[in-house]
């Protein structure tokens, strides 16, 4: 009986079993893997961190940089009003009346008329007078001239009297009672004595 025949009827089915169990879908469970978290947390925290850092850093070097520019511009505006101090000053030092003033003081006279030899012929030219002090021409140094910033009004402050009520309430008081004293003396009553 068994016949090739037979052996391919029942092997046929078994076959086609198979075929259709191995066909079959079946769920298949879920394999979760972890990526690892703390390298990429260690990351995240060490840029954040870098990043603060990094901004105050800028922020505090941009700080002192308007501090010593601040203090560069003010070290700046001295040293101008300095150089235009010494300048004022040079400028009245050299004054040519001032400078005479000097000259004078040390003894020096203005010199005289000159003569001039001419050196050809031998032949004076001009009439030669000494330098003495009656000759001399009279120097009037000129007062500087302040600016009006540097020179203003004087200004009067009044101290108060001494003894009075320095409130607003006192001083009003104060009137009030001299204008009723002064209206008690001008009653019919005080005319009538």
């Amino acid at each position: 009986m068994s016949s090739p025949a037979y052996q391919l009827r029942t092997r046929v089915p078994r076959i086609a079993e198979a075929a259709v169990e191995r066909a079959r879908l079946t769920v298949v469970p879920r394999r979760r893997v972890r990526a690892a978290r703390v390298p990429f947390v260690t990351l995240v925290s060490l840029v954040l961190l870098g990043g603060v850092v990094g901004l105050l850093m800028f922020n505090t070097s941009m700080q002192q940089a308007s501090f010593a520019a601040t203090s560069l511009e003010a070290q700046a505006g001295t040293l101008t009003a300095r150089e235009q101090t010494l300048r004022m000053e040079l400028d009245v030092l050299r004054d040519p009346q001032r400078v005479a003033q000097q000259a004078r003081n040390m003894g020096m006279v203005t010199a005289g008329s000159p003569a001039f030899l001419n050196l050809k012929d031998g032949s004076i030219t001009g009439e030669a007078t000494p330098a003495t002090l009656e000759g001399n021409i009279p120097i009037n140094p000129a007062q500087p001239a302040l600016p009006a910033i540097l020179n203003p009004p004087p200004t009067h402050v009044e101290a108060p009297a001494t003894g009075a009520p320095t409130g607003s309430s006192g001083n009003g008081d104060g009137k009030k009672k001299n204008n009723k004293s002064h209206t008690n003396n001008n009653s019919p009553a005080d005319t009538s004595r």
